[in-house]
């Protein structure tokens, strides 16, 4: 079971504490994300039962995330970033980035993986590149 952290910042919070996370604002700003569209409350209730979830909180309303499915060993793929379109334009993104990246059950992996269409930049500044070698990466998608 990866750690528990929290940290706070202003009146903000990220915590990894399961117990924090609300499903039906999760399911909210999900149907605003491209990539999740047709996802159910009953859907991310069970992925967030396997993965560790950094939920961002403000006055302890959330409002932002991101998960990691990991095998805390070699792998991490990074998915689901999310803040909340009123809480955007204040940093949150980096610093939750931030707090992910220096995450103790995190540390020492060989290789970390997400897809994005529009935050690139974002990502850049945490060292975060394009495949080097594209042509060796496959996956199989069922839309």
């Amino acid at each position: 079971m990866p750690q528990i952290i929290e940290v706070h910042k202003d009146n903000y919070v990220i915590s990894t504490d399961p117990a924090k996370l609300d499903i039906a604002a999760i399911a909210d700003m999900l149907t605003r994300a491209y990539w999740a569209q047709g996802r159910t409350p009953e859907m991310i209730a069970r992925y967030i039962q396997h993965s560790l979830v950094f939920g961002v909180y403000h006055e302890d309303k959330q409002v932002g995330l991101a998960r990691i499915v990991s095998d805390y060993t070699t792998f991490a793929w990074l998915c689901d970033v999310f803040i909340h379109e009123d809480h955007r334009g204040r940093g949150l993104g980096k610093w939750l980035m931030e707090t992910i990246h220096a995450h103790p059950d995190l540390q020492g992996l060989r290789r970390w993986m997400l897809a994005t269409r529009d935050a690139h930049g974002l990502y850049e500044q945490f060292g975060w590149t394009l495949l080097d070698h594209p042509e060796r990466w496959m996956h199989k998608f069922n839309g």
